[in-house]
C-alpha cells in the first residue's frame, strides 16, 4: 500500500463508522508491514509524519502505536523511535478455548488413526507392489529434501501416509484416509504453533525416521513389524502433541 493510498483509506472514515480512527490507523500500518512498505527491522515514520500524512490527532497515532506494540508488530525504543519487529505478524501459539478444543479433537483423531493406519500398514506389508514401494520411498525422500531446504511444507508427510494406505490394496482404507487424513495431521492442524528452524527440522527428522522404520517393515513383508512401527509413530505423535500443550505458557 502506498502512503497516498493509506491516507485515502483513512479519509473515507465516515463510510466505516464502526471502526475507530485508531483501529483504521492500526490496519493501515499493519497492511504496510505485511506488504513490505515498512520492512521488518525498519523504523516507522515519526509521530509527526504519521499525523500529517494520515490526518489524525497525536492521541490517535499514539493509541494505534500502543495497539501495534501490544499485538507484537512494533517495538518502541525510547529516544530513538518505533521499529517494525523482525517477527512482526507471526503470532505466538496460545492455548485459547478454541485451541484447546482443537487439541482435544486432534488427540481423538490420532486415536482413530492409530487403529486404522496400524492395520493398513500390516496389510501393506503383505500386499505392497513395486509401485507402492516407489511411492513411499519418494515421499520420505521428499521430506528429507524439505528438511535440508528448511521448507515448512508438510505435504510429503501426508503423501507418505497416503502411499501406505494405497499399498493395503483396500479402497476403503484409502477412502477413509483421504477423507480424514489431512484433517487429522497434527502439524497441519496446529499451524499457529510457530517454532524456530532448528526445533522444527529436528522434529521433522524424528518423524521421517519413524516413516523409514514403517517403510522398512513394509518393504520386508513384515506385517507385525509394520503394524507396530505405525502404532509407535502415531502414538509418539500423540505424545509429542500432549507435551507441546503442557509446555505452552
Amino acid at each position: 500500500m502506498t502512503l497516498e493510498a493509506g491516507k485515502s483509506a483513512l479519509s473515507a472514515a465516515p463510510l466505516a463508522r464502526r471502526e475507530t480512527l485508531s483501529t483504521q490507523v492500526v490496519r493501515a500500518i499493519s497492511d504496510r508491514i505485511k506488504n513490505g512498505d515498512y520492512p521488518r527491522g525498519s523504523k516507522l515514520p515519526t509521530e509527526k509524519a504519521l499525523i500529517d500524512e494520515l490526518g489524525v490527532s497525536r492521541t490517535v497515532v499514539r493509541e494505534a502505536i500502543a495497539n501495534l506494540r501490544a499485538s507484537g508488530h512494533v517495538s518502541i525504543h525510547h529516544g530513538i523511535g518505533v521499529f517494525v519487529r523482525e517477527d512482526a505478524g507471526i503470532m505466538p501459539f496460545r492455548l485459547t478455548d478454541e485451541n484447546m478444543m482443537r487439541v482435544e479433537s486432534v488427540l481423538k483423531g490420532l486415536e482413530l488413526r492409530i487403529g486404522i493406519e496400524s492395520e493398513s500398514a500390516a496389510l501393506a506389508a503383505e500386499r505392497r507392489t513395486a509401485v507402492d514401494i516407489a511411492a513411499m520411498h519418494a515421499a520420505f525422500e521428499s521430506m528429507d529434501r524439505s528438511i535440508s531446504q528448511l521448507d515448512r511444507n508438510t505435504q510429503s508427510d501426508f503423501e507418505f501416509h497416503c502411499a501406505v494406505a494405497a499399498a493395503s490394496q483396500n479402497e476403503h482404507f484409502i477412502g477413509i484416509f483421504n477423507y480424514l487424513g489431512e484433517t487429522l495431521m497434527p502439524r497441519m492442524r496446529m499451524q499457529a504453533h510457530q517454532v524456530d528452524d532448528e526445533i522444527f527440522t529436528g522434529h521433522l527428522r524424528r518423524v521421517n525416521d519413524e516413516h523409514k522404520a514403517i517403510f522398512a517393515a513394509i518393504e520386508g513383508n513384515d506385517a507385525e513389524g509394520a503394524r507396530a512401527a505405525m502404532r509407535r509413530h502415531l502414538t509418539d505423535s500423540r505424545d509429542r502433541l500432549i507435551a507441546r500443550t503442557r509446555n505452552t505458557p
